[in-house]
């Protein structure tokens, strides 16, 4: 390994040390849930390889149990990261040029990894590529390390799990407040929020999350221009 990849990796990894805390806590909660509802730490381990899907994961111990329809799956999974699609974009142009890593990064783009590329600022010397690329990956084995650690410690140590899936809910609150903070409008948040308690009254809490996600995104788009004019007039 030549001085430059480490060099890279070095300052890959200082980036990435706020989401390694986060994830390995997340992932092993993740991880006693997989275990306790009868999927060991092999699951726990191709299911963070290949779903890479934070809150997502959670869900899905729920579909595994119940077994959940896959058009019903399909549809949550679209929904739940849906949100993925719009600040993706801001990334595709950037990640093309990073060659066979592109497929990859697509991939790997967590809300938690955009933010850190978001703000990312490369000292000279070290390839921005090489570092985006060490971030994302070092981000995905945390989740993957968590998880299985998870499994395992679920599998050797017995006790109560219940209320451990709201370390996820836990995560997403902190999120917003953050995106409250920076954002230059909240209608977005507004419309979410709005819509989210407007379909747990209608519908309950069984059943609100799909409806409320498809109309959330329905407003979102039609209130798209009116959001980018407001942005622009505070900016």
């Amino acid at each position: 390994m030549n001085k430059a990849i480490i060099k890279a990796l070095k300052f890959a990894f200082i980036q990435s040390v706020p989401v390694l805390f986060g994830y390995v806590f997340l992932g092993t909660a993740f991880g006693i849930l997989l275990q306790k509802a009868g999927y060991n730490y092999i699951w726990a381990l191709f299911t963070s390889l290949t779903v890479y899907a934070g809150s997502l994961q959670f869900v899905l111990v729920s579909f595994l149990s119940l077994g959940t329809a896959l058009t019903t799956v399909a549809l949550m999974t679209l929904f739940i990261n849906s949100r993925h699609i719009f600040y993706g974009l801001s990334f595709i142009e950037k990640f093309k040029k990073m060659g066979k890593a592109y497929p990859y990064m697509v991939f790997s783009l967590t809300d938690e990894t955009y933010s850190v590329l978001c703000s990312l600022k490369v000292p000279d010397g070290v390839s921005k590529n090489t570092v985006m690329f060490l971030i994302a990956l070092l981000n995905h084995g945390y989740w993957v390390a968590g998880s299985v650690l998870g499994a395992l410690i679920g599998q050797i140590i017995p006790f109560d799990v219940t209320g451990i899936d709201f370390s996820m809910t836990a995560l997403f609150v902190v999120i917003f407040l953050e995106q409250w903070k920076v954002s230059k409008t909240h209608i977005p948040a507004l419309i979410g929020i709005t819509s989210g308690i407007f379909f747990l009254v209608i519908f309950g809490p069984d059943n609100f999350l799909l409806p409320s996600l498809i109309t959330t995104v329905i407003l979102l788009t039609f209130c798209k221009p009116f959001v980018k004019l407001q942005e622009d007039e505070i900016s």
